[in-house]
């Protein structure tokens, strides 16, 4: 009943940019975090950044001052923005969301995930 649908990834060069956004739909009464994981190969899904629903953000020390997460709320949407990235960033990035579909039941939702390769 609720969907994240991602999009914005790609192929970058190193030091190239790119924004990832993150739009979630279906039956929602309110998103409280919304934020962004990944999984590099051969490796586990490590935090990114995260954002509250008060605009409190938390990132990912290796990705501090080349990140930035910001959320639309009106629109349910978060976006990653994501500077000078290095070939170490290369992941599939996943947008999660914890989404109070009524009053009383709060969920954890997961996006399919969008493939970031930086590479020269």
């Amino acid at each position: 009943q609720v969907q994240l649908v991602e999009s914005g990834g790609g192929l970058v060069q190193p030091g190239g940019s790119l924004r990832l956004s993150c739009a979630a739909s279906g039956s929602i009464f309110f998103i409280n975090a919304m934020g962004w994981y990944r999984q590099g190969p051969g490796k586990n899904r490590e935090l990114v950044a995260t954002s509250t629903s008060a605009g409190s953000t938390n990132y990912a020390d290796s990705v501090k001052g080349r990140f930035t997460i910001s959320r639309d709320n009106a629109k349910n949407t978060v976006y990653l923005q994501m500077n000078s990235l290095k070939p170490e960033d290369t992941a599939v990035y996943y947008c999660n969301a914890a989404i109070k579909t009524s009053q009383f039941v709060s969920v954890n939702y997961w996006g399919q995930g969008t493939q970031v390769t930086v590479s020269s």
